[in-house]
């Protein structure tokens, strides 16, 4: 009997291991906008970097991002001051967003990528 427990208990081990890694294989990263007239709105993911959540003292009305390939995944006419969107059915690469409030737009970078992807900002220089 104590021979199938352990090999049972490795099989049982292996195979959740594999579908919690599966389950966060998928997150999003965020290049938040530091501009002082975009302080106004909170902009930010949620601990499981699935879903954006925007927080604004006034209403929010349009809300859309742009890929890498110049077209529209997100393209949504709101009226609120909280919104969540959630990421999943966005394509991997890099996003601008676009959140219209009253008179300004606040503009800011989202990267879907895999969880084992490095991100790094890249410095531009001035001659």
């Amino acid at each position: 009997m104590n021979t199938y427990v352990f090999p049972f208990f490795l099989f049982a081990f292996l195979f959740s291991n594999q579908f919690a890694n599966s389950q966060t294989s998928y997150m999003a990263k965020i290049e938040k906008n530091t501009n002082l007239y975009a302080n106004t709105l909170l902009h930010e993911l949620n601990a499981t970097k699935d879903t954006l959540l925007l927080k604004s003292p006034t209403k929010i009305s349009h809300i859309y991002s742009i890929n890498m390939a110049y077209k529209r995944e997100i393209d949504l006419y709101i009226d609120a001051k909280n919104f969540q969107i959630p990421l999943q059915n966005l394509s991997k690469g890099k996003h601008v967003l676009v959140v219209s409030q009253s008179a300004k737009k606040i503009v800011f970078v989202i990267y879907i990528i895999d969880a084992f992807t490095k991100i790094e900002r890249t410095k531009l220089s001035y001659k």
